[in-house]
């Protein structure tokens, strides 16, 4: 079985090397759907709204059977004592976006720059680096739930297996997509160069590759925060879904295509997680 023959590659590499290999991939994910201005003049925003709908399901069912439950296994004692460290990891995953969100200027999609969110600047930023940093916020998370899970991996936690993090990349990869085209068709429709728009809509998931070698290196070197980190990571993706994906896609007509896609994008992780991983 081809899945059977990557977790044997993935088996035989350093656990860093393949957390920079999983984060590569979601990377080449998100440049693909940013390419695909170049085929596309203008998609449907109906088709829009459903794949981003989609993305907000996947990560939602990631958060869940990907990070939290493995998470609340893994920690030891019964009851309150056993959930503590998953509901503190969650509860600083979601606090420190919330921080970068207060922080860092950016905009969110189909926003005029008016409501650039984040400290104002002296300067004004343009609508371009705005809506770049918006998306690389979304994808600092991401690529943290996947180094450390390999994390996990190498620390020999019966929990964190290679099939769960391969499952993992595979549906952050696959909500990349949709992201890619949504950052780079916003550009182009505003008046940039196909090139450029494909440049700037790849370029906000190079942070994912980065984020997943600090996750496994960070678990590497402090096993026992498995658990509070596989939570962070959890928080800080439902964070994203609540602050931004959702918001995004019920503000025109298409709220029930979107919605559909939400329960869609759950469907597909929660049976690729529980089949593969």
């Amino acid at each position: 079985m081809f899945f059977d023959k990557i977790i044997s590659y993935f088996e035989s590499i350093d656990p860093v090397w393949a957390a920079l290999t999983a984060g590569f991939f979601t990377w080449v994910m998100t440049a693909i759907g940013a390419a695909s201005v170049y085929v596309f003049k203008n998609p449907n925003k109906r088709l829009l709204d459903g794949m981003l709908g989609f993305t907000g399901g996947v990560m939602i069912a990631a958060s869940f059977w990907s990070l939290l439950a493995p998470a609340i296994e893994m920690s030891k004692g019964e009851g309150f004592t056993k959930v503590m460290p998953a509901a503190i990891g969650f509860a600083l995953g979601a606090l420190f976006l919330f921080g970068l969100d207060k922080l860092l200027p950016h905009l969110h999609l189909n926003h005029d720059v008016s409501k650039t969110e984040g400290v104002k600047t002296k300067t004004p930023w343009q609508k371009t680096t705005l809506l770049v940093l918006a998306i690389t916020l979304h994808n600092i998370p991401e690529g943290l739930a996947v180094g450390v899970l390999f994390g996990g991996v190498a620390a020999g936690i019966p929990e964190a297996t290679i099939a769960g993090a391969i499952t993992l990349a595979i549906g952050i990869g696959l909500q990349n997509l949709p992201e890619g085209l949504a950052v780079s068709f916003p550009l182009r429709r505003a008046g940039m160069s196909k090139s450029k728009s494909f440049m700037y809509g790849q370029s906000s998931a190079l942070v994912e590759p980065v984020s997943a070698v600090i996750g496994a290196i960070a678990v590497g070197f402090f096993t026992p925060v498995l658990p509070y980190a596989l939570a962070f990571a959890a928080g800080a993706m439902v964070f994203v879904v609540i602050e931004e994906v959702v918001p995004e896609t019920q503000q025109g007509n298409n709220s029930d295509i979107a919605t559909l896609g939400f329960v869609g994008g759950f469907i597909v992780m929660m049976m690729l997680d529980v089949a593969l991983g």
